[in-house]
């Protein structure tokens, strides 16, 4: 895992606020060095550029999802799709408070020139997919959802009506509640499979 220092990760959120504040088309070293008042030289020495810079973002949102997903404590009484809901809950609940990192996630159009990016949203996506996969799988396995569709398929229905969610209200200006659409969408779908 890569270790970041107080700089670097100052200068991740001086990025994270600049996108959420003008969008990522204005993202540029010359205005985030304004921005933290560092000369361009200096803030060079941190990242080599600013595709470094996003790829660093994403790496830093990587982790601290991974950490935060993992430390989630379930309850013995809880069902898989409770534990489903707390998940997805924990998620928006990030994305409504750091509208940014969707913007730097969706922002496929621009990565698609640089592989690296595209690899570090696609880590993001499959580490997402397995936490819900895993979740479909138990949770069928112990005969609370049903069997009719594979783990697989009913992942991707999850993800996405889950991205669907997140795209409509990124393109509302975040004035939709996230957290409570997000809720909707995923207690519909668990309302087709749970068995009762």
């Amino acid at each position: 895992m890569q270790q970041f220092t107080d700089r670097q990760i100052e200068i991740m959120e001086a990025a994270t606020n600049r996108i959420s504040k003008y969008g990522i088309q204005n993202l540029t070293i010359k205005t985030l060095a304004e921005d933290i008042g560092l000369s361009e030289p200096a803030l060079y020495r941190h990242f080599k550029s600013k595709n470094e810079i996003l790829l660093s973002l994403l790496e830093y949102f990587k982790t601290e999802m991974k950490n935060r997903i993992q430390s989630i404590s379930f309850k013995p009484t809880d069902t898989t799709a409770d534990e489903l809901r707390a998940i997805f809950n924990s998620q928006l609940q990030t994305f409504t408070n750091k509208p940014a990192i969707v913007s730097v996630i969706f922002a496929e159009s621009i990565f698609h020139f640089d592989e690296n990016l595209s690899n570090k949203v696609a880590e993001i996506m499959d580490m997402m997919q397995k936490y819900v996969k895993a979740n479909i799988t138990k949770g069928q396995e112990k005969g609370q959802y049903n069997k009719l569709i594979g783990a697989s398929t009913l992942t991707t229905i999850i993800i996405g009506g889950m991205r669907m969610t997140v795209l409509k209200w990124k393109l509302s200006g975040h004035k939709s509640n996230l957290v409570k659409d997000g809720k909707t969408v995923l207690d519909g779908i668990l309302k087709m499979i749970e068995k009762n």
